[in-house]
This record gives structure tokens, sequence and C-alpha cells, in this order.
């Protein structure tokens, strides 16, 4: 079941899916001549806000690190689609290197690699997992704990090219997203191809150059199918040094909260929205939900008390936070049996390969899901994001809801091409 959507009567989304529906000739036309311009990351994921009137991206993950999570449905649709991917980097391709994060102790983390693992190998690639784990000796087994094992290998380098003992690809996938920054060992592989490449991971790469890419194809594509780009693109600014230990940056913060908040307002006084505008602000750079907090008025960012400064200075690997992006917030309204919820798009290449629910009981509708307490429900997306029901008239049936995710999903993804040509070593 899709989750009740408590705008579902009266909510201009219906009207937003049923544009989609209406123009999915023109919106499959689009994306192809764009996908012939620029060229998709290897993988992404992309978590959505549905609120009802407003159906947008919040995140969009380089190294998505949830293919267990995926419904085992969709997994001949990531074969196929990994194939393609494959073939374009290296249509030769025998041998695969999978280096992961050094999450040995995370169970659901490894679960996700197994799978990525069993992707790849059904598409006739021989896969091994090299780790950057330096304790890591020799080959190691490690419990997934649901019956499967992983063994990890230490990583040999010569000098171009890397591998692990006897093992020689020609492509490395990276399921790790450099938060600590490129280690030596990836540096100055000119006869390799790295997927993604090394300035996609959080050392380099910023959600604001992403956003920004964003903007610019939210605005294409609206004027294309004639909506409101809003109705499909968060607000954004950026302040670019802060510092929340010293407090340094809180005028840049409250001025910026302000700005993007009082464009939501206008927006809601031209929409007749009836909800409390509000802002998420979060580090420009890394992942899992850290340095992340909900503003509703610029007087929140100014005095911090020390407990919300330690939350916010401090990302994955113990990074100190000193950009951070201010973006609109998008309310949830789904729900899955009470619990909030939002989807997350998976896709491999330019292809939807699937997605699920991220649902957590202990946050509203207007907080960070991404959490500790959170689940994920996978059973629930029981179609593709790539077939709507043209047949039903029902924009909210299940195969039509999901596309108009695939829809958003994939402009994302887009975007994501763009902010790579742009942010690459010597680009102009």
């Amino acid at each position: 079941m899709v989750p009740h959507l408590t705008t579902a009567l009266s909510g201009p989304l219906l009207e937003l899916e049923r544009r989609f529906l209406e123009s999915s000739t023109q919106i499959e036309h689009w994306l192809r001549s764009q996908w012939l311009e620029h060229t998709p990351p290897f993988y992404s994921s992309c978590d959505l806000r549905n609120s009802g009137f407003k159906l947008a991206p919040v995140d969009t993950n380089l190294f998505p690190g949830g293919f267990n999570n995926l419904n085992p449905a969709f997994l001949p649709l990531c074969v196929q689609a990994a194939m393609g991917a494959i073939e374009k980097f290296c249509p030769e391709a025998r041998n695969l290197l999978l280096i992961p994060e050094n999450h040995t102790r995370n169970q659901f983390y490894l679960q996700n690699v197994a799978q990525l693992a069993a992707i790849l190998r059904q598409t006739g690639l021989n896969v091994r997992i090299g780790t950057l784990l330096p304790e890591i000796k020799e080959p190691t087994p490690i419990d997934t704990g649901n019956g499967q094992t992983l063994l990890l290998e230490p990583l040999v380098r010569t000098q171009h090219r890397l591998g692990v003992d006897g093992f020689d690809p020609c492509v490395i996938l990276l399921n790790n997203d450099l938060s600590a920054g490129i280690p030596e060992i990836l540096q100055g592989l000119s006869d390799q191809f790295i997927l993604p490449p090394l300035h996609a991971g959080w050392a380099l790469r910023r959600k604001s150059h992403h956003f920004a890419a964003y903007d610019e194809v939210a605005r294409s594509f609206a004027e294309h199918i004639g909506i409101d780009p809003w109705r499909i693109n968060p607000a954004f600014s950026v302040c670019r040094s802060v510092n929340f230990h010293d407090r340094q940056g809180e005028e840049c913060l409250a001025a910026n909260v302000n700005a993007v908040l009082e464009q939501v307002r206008e927006k809601y006084r031209e929409y007749g929205i009836d909800e409390s505008p509000f802002v998420v602000v979060k580090a420009d750079a890394g992942t899992y939900g850290m340095g992340v907090m909900t503003v509703r008025d610029a007087s929140e960012v100014v005095g911090l008390n020390r407990k919300q400064r330690n939350k916010m200075s401090v990302i994955k690997e113990g990074l100190e936070v000193n950009e951070v992006i201010i973006q609109e917030g998008v309310p949830t309204f789904e729900t899955l049996r009470e619990a909030v919820a939002e989807p997350v798009i998976y896709m491999i290449d330019r292809y939807v390969v699937g997605g699920f629910y991220r649902v957590h009981t202990g946050r509203g509708k207007d907080e960070n899901l991404n959490a500790p307490g959170m689940h994920f429900e996978p059973l629930a997306f029981e179609t593709g994001c790539n077939l709507p029901d043209y047949r039903c008239c029902d924009p909210d049936a299940p195969p039509n809801r999901f596309y108009a995710y695939g829809v958003v999903g994939r402009l994302a993804c887009l975007a994501a091409a763009i902010e790579l040509e742009r942010t690459a070593p010597g680009a102009a």
C-alpha cells in the first residue's frame, strides 16, 4: 500500500502527479535527450519529501549504502542497469574491485555490500572486496548477520594500478564516501576506472553545488512541461565561514535563514498553504544525518547552547563543520502505520531500480528522519518507479505515485551528473 497522504484529496500534489502522467511522453523524451549530453553517476540514491503540495529531493547520495533495503523483486532491474553502467566505462571488464566503508561492525551496512556484490556478479564480473582498514593484513571473513560472509582483503598497490593479491581489476567501485579524505593509495590510478570519481567524495563534494545544478535542471524541466519549478525544488542558501564552537558566522546564518523563510512564506501565500515554514540547516558536506537542525525562526541560530553547538560542529569521521547549507524544509505527510515516512529512490546509471521508505516513529513531519531509531520498509514499494498505470486514471494509485517519485529522482540524478562535470579537476 502507498502510505496514506493526508492531503491526498485536496492538495495540488495530485495535480502534479496528473501532470507527470499526462506529460510522460514529453518527460521521457526530455530525459533521454539530457542523457545524450551528460553521463550519469554509476549509482545514486535520492531522499524525497512529499508534502502534499510539493515533491522535492532533499539529499542525493553518490555512494548509496542501502541496497539490502530494496524489494527483492527489483533485483533483475539492478542487474540489467549495472550491466549497462559497466559497459560504458570498460566494455571488456571481467574483474571489479569493490571498496566499502570501514563499518565492519555495522551488519546492516555489510548486508548492503553483500547485496551490491551479488548484483555485480550477476552481470558477469568477478568481484573481490578490498578494504582501506590498515589492520586487515590478510583475507578476513566478516559475518554479515544474515547468514552470509564477506571476505575483506588488503589492497595491493603497484605504480599505477590497485587490486588485491592475484586480482587485477579494470574497474574500482567505491562504496566509501571518502569523508575522511582521499587516501593516498587511491590517488594517481591513471590506468583504471574509479567509480564514482574521487571528487564525488565528501572530501571535495558540497551539497550546495548539487542543489545549484538541481535548480537549473528543475527550472528547465518545469518550463518544458508547464509547472512551477518551486513544486519540485527546495530553495536554499549557503554560509561558507561558520564555526559553531566559537559562534562565528551567526549573523550569516540568521540572515540566510530569514531570506529562505521569506521565500517560502511568499510561496505559501501564493498557494494558500496553511503550514508554518521552516528550514533545515545542515553541513554542506557529509552524510548519515549528522550536523542537521530544524529552524523556524532566524533567532534560533543565534546564541546556540553548548549541546546544540556540539551537535552541529562535527560530522562523520569527526570532521569539523565550517560550511552549511540552509535548505527549505519540506514537511512529509506520508506515513506507514502512523509513523512518519519519506521515500528513498535508488538508481544505477540513469535507471530507477527501486526504492523504499525511511520510517521513524519518534520524529515529526518537519524533522530529519535520517537519525537513530529509523527503519526501512522495502515491501511498500510493490511496483517499480518507471511504469505508470494510465488506465486506472488515478494519480494516487501506487504505480503513478511511484512514477512521480522516479521522475524527481531522475532529475536529481541528472543534477548529480552536471555537478560532477563542473567540479571535476581541470573543469573550467
